[in-house]
């Protein structure tokens, strides 16, 4: 599971309590499915882009303390928080909360949003709290998409789960 920076359960609870409708992605989604890589040091998700739950969310992130995280431990607060307007015009938001880091990915690449991915979506457990996931092969599609090397590293390891779940 993600290193100790990130408290998993908060986040999620945090989403969950205010009715966000969101996608986990990217390492984290992995290591719900029980890929075998290397511990995560954020949670990434995609919302859906709704007025509604642009602002569910911004009640979330905000309840978390959130800031944009500017790199390593700098961040910049947002006078008065996060709102809809703000969070509905950025594409990528690296945040740093009081859980730990949260990154929230409008369009993953190789995907066309919220909607592509909760069609495959599923609820996996952390706990007692159902966390939605993208799917294996739709976080696959976005790690070869994005084709960073710390995303290339990760697709061998994601095939051959596939292929063991195939088998099963």
């Amino acid at each position: 599971m993600p290193t100790a920076d990130v408290d998993v359960e908060r986040i999620v609870r945090t989403l969950n309590d205010h009715h966000v409708d969101y996608v986990v992605v990217g390492g984290f989604a992995l290591e719900l499915w029980d890929v075998a890589v290397p511990p995560t040091h954020d949670i990434d998700v995609t919302p859906a882009l709704s007025a509604e739950n642009l602002g569910r969310l911004c009640k979330a992130i905000n309840e978390l303390g959130a800031a944009i995280r500017i790199s390593g431990s700098e961040s910049v607060s947002i006078p008065g928080g996060f709102t809809p307007e703000l969070v509905g015009r950025i594409e990528v938001l690296n945040l740093v909360t009081d859980a730990g880091p949260l990154d929230i990915t409008v369009v993953p690449e190789g995907t066309t949003g919220y909607a592509d991915l909760v069609v495959n979506a599923t609820d996996i457990m952390y706990g007692e709290l159902p966390v939605p996931t993208a799917s294996l092969e739709d976080v696959a599609r976005s790690k070869e998409a994005a084709g960073r090397e710390k995303d290339l590293r990760t697709l061998p390891a994601i095939q051959a789960h596939l292929r063991r779940r195939k088998r099963q």
